[in-house]
C-alpha cells in the first residue's frame, strides 16, 4: 500500500499547487480518499496492479450499503476517479479503472430559494443605524444582489471595491478572479456601510492587522468578518419571514433564480456567478408552471388567436 499512499500525497499536492484547490477542499478529498484506500487494503490490495473495475465498483457498493446519501457517494466516486486519473497521467499506471463504473444518479432536488417578496421583506427588516446594522444590512445585499458566497463575501478587500465603474473584484473557488456588477440596492448598502459604519468599526481595533485594514466587512473588534457570522446573520434574517434554517447559500440561489425570471442570458450568469461548467446552472432553471404559462401566453403568436 506504500505506494497508493505516496500517491495520494502527491494527489493532493498537485490538486493545492496546481489545480489552486482551497485547504478545506484538499482535506476533503484527503477524508474520501484514505477511506477508498483503506477499502482497498481490506480487500488484499498491494499496488496500482491490483486495482481493477471490479474493486472500485465494490467500494461503490461498500458506501451504498452504509446508507449514505447519494450526493456523498457521488462525490467519494469522483474523487476516486480523479485519484486514477492522475496516477494515469503520471505514468504510475495504465489504466483508469474508475472510469468504467458508473457513478449513482443525483436525485433531481430543486435548490432552495426564496420569492422577491421574502427577499424583500428580509432585507427591508435591517434598518438600524449602528455600524454593525449597516454591515449587516450592506452584506445581505452583496449576498442577494451580486449572488456571491459567503466566503466571498468575506474575503473581499477595499480594493476590490469599484463604485467607478460599477463592479466588485471576486476571488471564488480555486482562487479564480472574476468580476461581479453592483448596482442598486446593493450599491446604496455598502456604499452607505463602507461611509458610516466600516470606519467606527476599524476604530475598535487595537492592533490592527494588515488583513483587517483590507478587508470590506468587518466585525466588533475591527478584524475581517468570518464565515460562521455569515451563517448566523442568514439566520437571523430568515427568522424574519419564519425560515428558521435560511442559509446565505439560499440568496445566491433566489438571486439566480430571479435573475432568470428577469431574462437574464444564462452565459452572463454563469460568469457572474463563476461556474465553470454551464451544467451546473441546470439546477437554476425551475421556473415554475404559472411563470411558464404566463411567458408562453405572451409570446405565443396563436395563443390569441379564436379559431
Amino acid at each position: 500500500m506504500f505506494e497508493l499512499e505516496n500517491a495520494l500525497d502527491e494527489y493532493l499536492s498537485h490538486l493545492r499547487i496546481e489545480r489552486g484547490a482551497s485547504p478545506r477542499t484538499a482535506e476533503a478529498y484527503r477524508r474520501d480518499l484514505e477511506d477508498y484506500l483503506a477499502f482497498l487494503d481490506g480487500e488484499g490490495v498491494e499496488g496500482f496492479g491490483d486495482i481493477d473495475r471490479e474493486k472500485v465498483a465494490a467500494f461503490e457498493r461498500s458506501l451504498m450499503e452504509q446508507n449514505l446519501a447519494v450526493t456523498t457517494v457521488r462525490r467519494r466516486i469522483s474523487a476516486v476517479r480523479g485519484y486514477h486519473r492522475f496516477l494515469v497521467r503520471e505514468g504510475l499506471t495504465d489504466a483508469n479503472p474508475a472510469d468504467a463504473v458508473d457513478i449513482p444518479k443525483a436525485a433531481d432536488r430543486l435548490p432552495d430559494v426564496l420569492s422577491i417578496e421574502e427577499v424583500g421583506e428580509t432585507l427591508d427588516a435591517f434598518v438600524g443605524t449602528r455600524p454593525s446594522d449597516l454591515r449587516d444590512r450592506a452584506l445581505l445585499e452583496v449576498l442577494y444582489g451580486c449572488g456571491l458566497r459567503a466566503s466571498e463575501a468575506v474575503g473581499l478587500d477595499m480594493e476590490a471595491v469599484n463604485f467607478d465603474d460599477g463592479f466588485l473584484r471576486v476571488f471564488g473557488k480555486g482562487s479564480k478572479e472574476r468580476i461581479v456588477p453592483i448596482t442598486g440596492a446593493a450599491e446604496r448598502a455598502l456604499r452607505r456601510y463602507l461611509a458610516e459604519g466600516r470606519p467606527a468599526l476599524a476604530r475598535a481595533a487595537a492592533n490592527p492587522t494588515a488583513d483587517a485594514t483590507a478587508a470590506v466587512f468587518l466585525n466588533q473588534r475591527g478584524g475581517r468578518l468570518g464565515r460562521q457570522s455569515v451563517f448566523n446573520l442568514a439566520r437571523k434574517a430568515g427568522r424574519v419571514i419564519g425560515r428558521y434554517d435560511l442559509h446565505p447559500h439560499t440568496l445566491r440561489h433566489s438571486f439566480a433564480t430571479h435573475m432568470l425570471k428577469g431574462g437574464a442570458d444564462l452565459r452572463v450568469l454563469q460568469e457572474i456567478l463563476g461556474h465553470a461548467d454551464m451544467s451546473t446552472l441546470q439546477v437554476y432553471t425551475h421556473l415554475d408552471r404559472t411563470h411558464l404559462h404566463e411567458e408562453y401566453a405572451h409570446a405565443h403568436p396563436r395563443d390569441k388567436m379564436n379559431i
